[in-house]
């Protein structure tokens, strides 16, 4: 009896420490986070995700003790089995965008804003910019579209930065094309597609669209929702420091596209 006692206080002790370790370590990322990011769902749930542990190691015996029975138990399957459902989503996603569907044919490129400050690019639009200019390498004749408008915090249409950014990596200006009013992914192709329409490019022609592989999925949908018939994806890699943040907020946009977009 002993004996079984020392093994479980041991076990209650390195669950207590880890427990505290983690803590610490979310706290120092939601630090960083805050003076480098701003607030968005995603940032907001790793807030939450922070506050969650901190609460579970300051009080994890009462909580454990609630959730050994009853009501307790209940919940305490819905939050695991919501996790399992986080999880698998976030593995879906990933694949997804694991790799480019394009065939480096296609007659345009539309790369999707993701949000600048000021007039400064942010690291998430440059990995779909950087994309982009990759692209072109391979099909110097398609036509470029960079979508986005101006919101809050942005001093210029992010479409105008983007093009800015393209130029300065050698993208010949004639080949970019701006459209400045789309506030979301839906609106970036809905108004993509009628800036090509004008160009001579019908929802018929191949066409393929840039940015980053959690958000490939999602894009394609709202793409073919848009009336997109023949249309591809080129995958941008996801910054390690917003890659969590960046999967648990496309995972509640993917449910809102299937509750709610079709």
């Amino acid at each position: 009896i002993i004996y079984k006692s020392t093994i479980l206080e041991r076990q209650r002790y390195m669950k207590q420490a880890i427990l505290w370790l983690l803590a610490a370590v979310l706290s120092v990322d939601s630090i960083l986070r805050f003076f480098r990011t701003s607030l968005n769902l995603g940032s907001f749930l790793m807030y939450c995700i922070t506050a969650g542990v901190w609460i579970y190691a300051l009080f994890n015996r009462q909580i454990d003790r609630f959730c050994s029975h009853g009501f307790g138990r209940i919940l305490k399957y819905g939050f695991f089995a919501g996790c399992a459902v986080f999880a698998c989503m976030i593995v879906f996603l990933f694949v997804n965008g694991a790799k480019d569907t394009a065939t480096g044919k296609e007659k345009a490129l539309i790369v999707l804003g993701a949000g600048v400050r000021g007039t400064r690019i942010t690291a998430l639009l440059a990995q779909r910019l950087d994309a982009a200019v990759e692209y072109h390498c391979a099909n110097p004749e398609a036509l470029i579209v960079v979508s986005g408008g101006q919101g809050p915090g942005e001093d210029i249409p992010e479409a105008e930065a983007m093009a800015q950014y393209l130029m300065e990596k050698g993208v010949p200006e004639e080949k970019i094309l701006l459209e400045t009013e789309s506030s979301s992914t839906r609106e970036n192709f809905e108004f993509s597609r009628e800036l090509l329409a004008e160009h001579g490019i019908s929802a018929e022609t191949p066409i393929a669209y840039v940015t980053n592989g959690f958000h490939s999925y999602r894009a394609g949908c709202y793409a073919r929702n848009a009336g997109f018939e023949n249309v591809s994806s080129v995958s941008a890699p996801t910054s390690t420091g917003v890659w969590l943040q960046c999967y648990l907020r496309e995972v509640l946009a993917v449910f809102y596209l299937w509750a709610f977009a079709h």
